[in-house]
């Protein structure tokens, strides 16, 4: 042992790091093709996806899960016969990590609809003994039917373990700074890189797409498409650039009810009666994953070929970027320095006012 900063010569233990526990919320996705019909089957059994009565719900998500069996199936061949979310969520893991020094910090991944499940995860922190936990989600903007269902879904299975310990909830970061900065870099780059490659007549469209959501949510309260809003504002504003065509627009339709519009694959087809070139973002996935790799890169793809898009383009999504990990670790440090309970990255006064089911609102008990 040497001395101390005093130099009285003292014995000095070595400075205590914070043991942090960082939850990371997800979807998740099969882990082969035989596990592919039960994440369906969980997907669709959820209150917060399937706002039907709950003993219809049962039966009603068993024959959505058929009907989509087969598609997805197809989809998840092309990649490998799996999805590539978990493995790509623990790599973000150990990048957050990494850019947290000073925190004993280690990441676990809880998936809402196939393993590691959050019954699994809390388990595991429990044995892990943090000081106090941080949830964390990989949702940027807030739904009832992403974060929502993934936080009922991790306190039922915490009081289920018994894991007591102080938690620091985000339930989302739709304007924060360093998020929009670091998505502003990727999409600027990719919009340097599409401009590059088009002939300078051709005119380029930014989509920012994000994941649709049904049209009776919305008009619920569910902040959802409030918030992707204010997320392509924050975006433009971080990037400066005020001469961009640009729209938002929405995919992944699963359900037969109407949904936010407009869709994805229509702006598409305007592109190819406009003769516009277009870069596709995707605004509400930070990683890769079939709705990225498949339904962007390959069918929107092909329909953009088949009606005279003169150049299609896409952004990546934020992955393990440097810039986004840096604004997530400024996240995680914020939320425990703000102290126990649920926080926002937003202005979550204008958000519950205009959604009232915003966490920070008076919100009404699900359907």
């Amino acid at each position: 042992m040497g001395p101390d900063a005093t130099g009285c010569g003292a014995d000095v233990p070595p400075r205590h790091r914070p043991k942090v526990a960082i939850v990371l919320f997800n979807l998740g996705g099969p882990d082969g093709p035989e596990a592919i019909e039960p994440f369906l089957l969980n997907l669709f059994r959820d209150p917060a996806i399937l706002r039907v009565p709950f003993f219809v719900r049962p039966f009603l998500a068993r024959i959505i899960a058929r009907a989509r069996l087969k598609p997805a199936t197809e989809n998840y061949r092309l990649l490998g016969g799996k999805s590539p979310l978990l493995e790509m969520t623990e790599a973000q893991g150990r990048a957050l990590e990494a850019a947290l020094p000073e925190l004993e910090a280690k990441c676990f991944s809880a998936m809402r609809y196939w393993h590691p499940f959050s019954l699994e995860t809390a388990r595991a922190v429990k044995a892990w003994q943090p000081d106090d936990i941080v949830l964390l989600p990989l949702y940027p903007q807030y739904s009832t039917t992403t974060t929502g269902s993934s936080l009922t879904a991790w306190r039922d299975a915490a009081a289920r373990v018994g894991l007591f310990k102080p938690v620091s909830t985000l339930c989302c970061y739709p304007t924060d700074a360093g998020f929009a900065a670091a998505t502003a870099r990727i999409v600027r780059d990719g919009y340097d890189t599409a401009r590059a490659g088009l002939d300078p007549a051709v005119p380029l469209r930014v989509l920012f797409s994000a994941h649709g959501l049904p049209e009776s949510i919305v008009k619920r309260g569910d902040p959802y498409q409030y918030q992707i809003e204010q997320t392509v504002a924050a975006v433009l504003t971080a990037w400066g650039r005020d001469d961009l065509d640009w729209t938002i627009c929405y995919q992944s339709r699963a359900t037969p009810q109407k949904w936010i519009g407009p869709s994805t694959d229509e702006e598409i087809l305007r592109g190819g009666a406009e003769k516009t070139a277009l870069l596709v973002v995707p605004i509400a996935f930070v990683s890769e994953h079939s709705e990225t790799l498949v339904e962007l890169d390959i069918e929107y793809r092909d329909l953009a070929e088949k009606h005279g898009v003169p150049g299609y383009f896409r952004v990546p999504t934020q992955q393990c970027d440097a810039g986004f990990v840096g604004a997530l670790a400024a996240l995680v440090r914020s939320v425990r320095a703000a102290g126990i309970g649920l926080h926002a990255a937003c202005d979550r006064e204008a958000c519950a006012a205009a959604n009232r089911r915003c966490p920070f609102a008076i919100a009404s008990p699900l359907p």
